[in-house]
């Protein structure tokens, strides 16, 4: 069978079990994997293959761009302390507590656990999306799962490629590498800015809204790939775009925003479906090249892996939930004394000199603002579910290193990868509306 044809089939199975999920009620993404992961049982079907880097342009610069183009740049903004502990701080610290796990369980050499620590570190926007969509959380819970998704690719990634260099043999310096990651960092930011207010500029001098929907789809492959040709970060350049043009996107004619909004939903749901039965359908292949006496160790091992990874989240999300509460119970303390005059002076807009700084009051607020419920801290510990990054990260293991050796360990890393992110998107996936359910979550 041809590629091609096997591809449309793919789609007709996506869109025909789309239809179903929605029917039965069951996560989208999760029917995606089991049904991909059955169809590469079949005798004689022949496996997709597509280069990682192929994977990483056709897939990831549609899917941030699209969700970076729909979140509410104000609630980003607002959000982005909570959204950067979950992209960069908690990313690092997933990345060593995996390492140390299947260091210590199945012996796996340092270098080779913290790449395998890389692979799993970062949440998948397309799995968390596909996940929490139609649950009615509350607004600030997707903004910030959506927004984290956004910007930990970058932060693991980076984290990848120097655990990798580290396996090679390649020297490299942690000052070095914070450096390069910072570079990266910022360059992405520039550039997807910087095409923004272009794309903004020409759209308002266009008069055919057909041209600016298709600019608008045509962007974030561009800002991805001139990014990762100026060795700056193609993820965060594609975010960046996104983010920029949602907050300028009101000075854009108004029917151009609605077809670009339809055709880039549309976009993502034709490949979001491709991309879970991708997943599935490399596990057959990859469970052909473990020996069978290592199987129920490798399991026992992912399961290890994916209740570490959950664990550490909620530790990390939890205390980030306690910090911002002490800090705002200190603020409020002094406040506590002032009777009910003194109150009525510092709200009044034209006494900002009184007493009492006004700033503190301000800070209070945005404490108040920032501060998660704890059912709203254990949804968003528990919706940290691993998808097409990880494992288009672990495809792109080399085969042979540059002294012509063979990329140690790499069916074992493909391996735990694939079943990690079987194990996060089954147990999360289904496990995400049954705890919105039981915790009943009101919409905010």
């Amino acid at each position: 069978m041809e590629g091609y044809s096997i591809v449309i089939i793919l789609l007709a199975i996506a869109i025909g079990l789309s239809f179903a999920a929605k029917r039965i009620n069951f996560p989208y993404p999760v029917l995606l994997l089991l049904a991909g992961i059955g169809v590469g049982f079949i005798p004689d079907f022949d496996v997709i293959s597509i280069r990682p880097d192929v994977v990483f342009l056709l897939f990831l610069p549609p899917f941030l761009y699209e969700a970076a183009y729909n979140i509410s740049f104000r609630e980003f903004r607002k959000n982005i302390s909570t959204i950067s502990l979950l992209a960069f701080t908690l990313v690092f610290a997933t990345t060593g507590t995996i390492a140390v796990c299947v260091h210590y369980f199945i012996g796996l050499e340092w270098h080779l656990s913290f790449v395998l620590g890389a692979i799993l570190s970062p949440p998948d926007a397309i799995a968390a999306a596909g996940a929490t969509k139609g649950l009615h959380l509350p607004h600030r819970t997707n903004t910030v799962l959506e927004g984290e998704s956004l910007i930990n690719d970058a932060s693991a990634l980076v984290a990848f490629r120097f655990a990798v260099a580290a396996v090679a043999g390649t020297a490299f310096m942690p000052i070095q590498a914070v450096g390069l990651f910072i570079i990266a960092l910022a360059g992405g930011v520039l550039l997807g800015w910087l095409l923004a207010h272009v794309f903004v500029w020409l759209a308002k001098h266009l008069a055919d809204n057909n041209v600016i929907v298709a600019l608008n789809l045509l962007l974030p492959f561009v800002a991805y790939l001139l990014a990762e040709e100026l060795h700056v970060s193609g993820v965060i350049a594609s975010v960046a775009l996104g983010l920029a043009i949602s907050r300028y996107k009101a000075r854009l004619p108004e029917k151009s925003i609605a077809q670009s909004k339809s055709v880039l939903q549309t976009a993502v749901f034709i490949l979001n479906g491709l991309v879970f039965i991708l997943i599935g359908l490399e596990f057959p292949h990859i469970l052909k090249n473990i020996p069978s006496s290592e199987f129920i160790l490798l399991i026992a091992c992912a399961f290890l892996i994916f209740i570490a990874a959950l664990v550490i989240r909620m530790v990390i999300i939890f205390y980030h939930t306690i910090s911002i509460k002490k800090r705002s119970e200190a603020t409020n303390k002094p406040l506590k004394h002032f009777n009910k005059g003194q109150w009525n002076l510092i709200k009044h807009p034209n006494l900002r000199h009184s007493n009492v700084n006004m700033r503190t009051t301000d800070r209070l607020e945005k404490y108040k603002s920032l501060l998660f419920s704890p059912k709203e801290a254990f949804i968003i510990g528990w919706s940290g579910m691993r998808g097409i990054v990880s494992l288009a990260a672990a495809l792109s293991l080399p085969l042979i290193m540059k002294d012509g050796s063979v990329f140690p360990h790499r069916n074992t890393i493909i391996f735990l990868t694939v079943v990690v992110v079987i194990i996060m998107l089954i147990v999360q996936g289904l496990g995400l509306p049954v705890l919105v359910k039981w915790l009943k979550f009101e919409r905010k």
